[in-house]
């Protein structure tokens, strides 16, 4: 188990993502916020889906959702009909606009990503996906679905085993 210092060094180092994430944003089009990537991303990993569904996968309440939604929509990048189960929701889903969006900016990540780590090797680009990958699943073991008719939070930490007991 690590040291509580080592904590609080990796608490430091993920304050610190932001600036990745700002970086990375500045190579998006003009138009295209890094919210509108992130809605367009789960259209595409998850498909059709509810703007309640999509409010929970983005940890947001539906008020941003709509918000994050209707600028999407206003540009082409997803498509919402008319569910057919139920007439009063609707259904989003990604337009061909959005996924040529998502392929573009794909490729600027990428070029960004390569230019900014163009002295790492493909050793250490292989780990460092490994480990963010098993960060995100250990943060993703903590998450605790909203209970029907509720507003308890999406993630808790508390609802991990390892958060309940002092280290």
């Amino acid at each position: 188990m690590a040291a509580h210092e080592q904590y609080q060094e990796l608490a430091q180092q993920l304050s610190a993502i932001g600036v990745i994430k700002r970086g990375l944003a500045r190579v998006l089009p003009p138009d295209c916020p890094p919210t509108s990537v992130i809605v367009l991303t789960l259209l595409k990993r998850y498909g059709e889906m509810r703007m309640s569904k999509l409010a929970e996968l983005l940890v947001v309440d539906m008020s941003v959702t709509s918000r994050h939604v209707a600028y999407a929509a206003e540009r082409g990048w997803l498509d919402r009909q008319p569910d057919r189960l139920d007439k009063r929701s609707r259904l989003l889903r990604l337009t061909p606009s959005g996924e040529a969006l998502l392929d573009d900016v794909s490729a600027r990540y990428t070029e960004a990503l390569a230019h900014c780590l163009g002295d790492w090797s493909d050793a250490e680009i292989t780990q460092i996906v490994g480990l963010l990958a098993r960060l995100r699943e250990s943060f993703g073991e903590c998450h605790r679905p909203v209970a029907p008719g509720g507003a308890s939070p999406a993630h808790d930490l508390t609802a991990c085993p390892s958060a309940r007991t002092p280290h």
